[in-house]
């Protein structure tokens, strides 16, 4: 069965209110947007790869002040994998204490459950270089 308009509303729904809750420190409110076994890969930030939403309340914690001051989430792209189960890529932008700012990718499994859908896995990739892995010579030289 295909994605309704309101599935594809309530998923970016949900990944618009990681955001809200991670900036307002309301870490207990995850559970709302993570299944309870979550993975949530942040390996290339040289951080683990946590499981369950009481490992990323700890993360955050411990990050503390080294934690965004804003979560940002656009470009979003939902593509279905069945019918309780869609693959969603989205960009992030974090804006630091200090007013720097950086990009990301998460790359997540949303999965349809009794309580609504939910984020199943999460990666979070930086985005260290313009033009994916290419410099822009080698985009010119092709």
């Amino acid at each position: 069965m295909p994605l309704t308009d309101q599935d594809r509303t309530d998923i970016t729904d949900l990944l618009n209110l990681h955001g809200h809750h991670a900036d307002a420190g309301d870490l207990d409110r995850m559970c709302e947007l993570f299944t309870p076994d979550v993975t949530y890969d942040v390996a290339d930030f040289g951080l683990a790869v946590l499981h369950g939403t009481t490992a990323l309340k700890e993360a955050a914690l411990a990050l503390g002040d080294a934690n965004p001051v804003g979560h940002h989430v656009t470009n979003i792209v939902i593509t279905q994998i069945d019918d309780h189960t869609v693959r969603v890529r989205s960009k992030g932008i974090a804006i630091m204490t200090g007013g720097t700012a950086g990009s990301c990718v998460y790359d997540d499994i949303v999965t349809r459950r009794p309580d609504g859908w939910k984020i199943s896995h999460r990666k979070i990739t930086a985005r260290r270089a313009p033009l994916g892995e290419r410099g822009p010579r080698e985009v010119l030289d092709r």
